[in-house]
């Protein structure tokens, strides 16, 4: 099948590296010339665990390829998706000028017949103003039709190359029966049993994606109050979250307190949401104080901090260990640690950051307001306070002999309850936790 992505990011690149990966000829179209070229030399804008090698297969197999003129792309494709961005506007809803500007692009294109799926995370009733934009333009040519989907994505940044190989369900918003089967064409390959491609109405598809994120952010921000009563009243959420996820109506997924969800999607999405629920009249209460929990959530290691030392932290120098919203990525969208670097700068403090992977992208939102270090040795070496923020792998597996050889600091934060507070304790050091004993 003929397949055109336009839009390169996040969404888009990994949709069309798994669609050529599958046999597609696959075409990404972005307006950004210098992108273009470095993809095509396989050199990626972000970063996602395999996801490089993927495009660099499907280049050298001359299934995937890139541009930044779509015309002729589109005037041939069985399947044109949309994955272009839907920044939160000031209010909060999604601003959907992009994907207009698009629709309109490939309705002047369209030849014979064409799948428009609407692949960007958009507000209920958007697929029906890409619709309005589309049917004007092919009526006016013979031969031209045109049906436009919903298909969100559900991707996990750090996993999302098998979210979406291997993904627990498709969903797909048509209403009609060849567009029906041109996805489950399109996805087979990615599924086990049929019933995993779930075919529903238009407005319902764009509304699931909304309600399965903000579920999500729910769940943490829930976990998160419940961690914060542990800490008041003495007991220790790792025993009530495995107490609670034990049950097979809650499961154990999203139960794992820190300091706050951010990137992309959950803060853009619960938002976007509450915009939605607003226009139609209803104040989504529930949602409001998920995202006010979320945001008092992110400051919480900082609180804690001066708690311990005082307001005034001049002279004093924080070590910060990991500084991306989440490990196995670069992106530092709504990352905590942006709220933690705040407020100890306020107090006064000399911040030293270390992230594998996230240097880059952090300074480019932190930019000298931190010391950015080789090594989390490097980090923590003349530090009087230590908070770990995100739980990349090599960090989690500090043990209390190395951290005691890299640095004279036993002041522990521990944000995502990544260490055990009894084996640090037993070593000498002074370990805070969410929640725990």
């Amino acid at each position: 099948m003929k397949v055109v992505v336009i839009g390169s990011g996040y969404v888009g690149l990994v949709a069309g590296a798994c669609f050529a990966h599958s046999g597609n000829d696959v075409t990404c179209v972005d307006i950004d010339a210098r992108k273009v070229e470095r993809l095509t030399q396989g050199i990626l804008p972000i970063y996602e665990p395999g996801l490089d090698d993927l495009v660099l297969q499907g280049v050298s197999a001359e299934r995937l390829r890139f541009t930044t003129q779509g015309n002729e792309a589109i005037s041939q494709a069985d399947t044109v998706f949309i994955a272009v961005g839907t920044p939160p506007q000031e209010d909060g809803s999604a601003d959907l000028s992009h994907v207009l500007t698009v629709a309109k692009t490939i309705g002047e294109n369209l030849q014979g017949y064409t799948a428009v799926v609407v692949k960007s995370t958009v507000p209920i009733g958007t697929c029906d103003k890409v619709r309005a934009i589309l049917a004007p333009l092919a009526a006016d040519r013979p031969g031209v039709s045109v049906d436009v989907v919903s298909n969100p994505e559900f991707l996990k940044e750090g996993a999302a190359l098998d979210d979406f190989l291997h993904p627990d369900r498709v969903v797909c918003g048509t209403d009609t029966v060849r567009a029906r089967a041109m996805l489950d064409e399109l996805y087979r390959p990615f599924v086990e049993k049929a019933d995993q491609i779930l075919h529903m109405d238009i407005r319902s598809s764009e509304m699931t994606k909304y309600a399965a994120n903000a579920m999500l952010a729910t769940r943490i921000s829930f976990m998160n109050e419940v961690a914060n009563l542990c800490d008041l009243v003495g007991a220790d959420v790792k025993n009530v979250q495995r107490g609670i996820g034990s049950d097979a109506r809650i499961g154990a997924l999203f139960l794992n307190p820190g300091i706050g969800y951010g990137g992309s999607c959950f803060p853009k999405d619960v938002k976007a949401l509450m915009s939605t629920g607003r226009d139609a009249g209803l104040a989504m209460e529930i949602l409001s104080a998920v995202e006010s929990v979320n945001d008092q959530q992110k400051g919480l290691l900082a609180r804690r901090l001066i708690a311990r030392l005082g307001d005034d932290l001049q002279g004093k120098t924080v070590a910060l260990l990991g500084l991306a919203f989440k490990p196995d990525t670069d992106d530092m969208r709504e990352a905590p640690s942006l709220t933690v670097v705040r407020k100890l700068r306020a107090a006064g403090a000399k911040v030293l950051g270390y992230d594998p992977v996230a240097q880059e992208t952090a300074a480019a939102e932190l930019h000298d307001t931190i010391t950015y270090c080789r090594t989390w040795q490097q980090a923590v070496a003349s530090a009087d306070a230590v908070l770990l923020l995100t739980e990349w792998r090599e960090l989690r597996q500090i043990s209390p002999a190395e951290l005691a050889a890299a640095t004279q600091c036993r002041l522990l934060f521990d944000g995502r309850n990544a260490w055990d507070p009894k084996v640090f304790a037993a070593a000498g050091f002074e370990y805070h936790g969410v929640g725990r004993r």
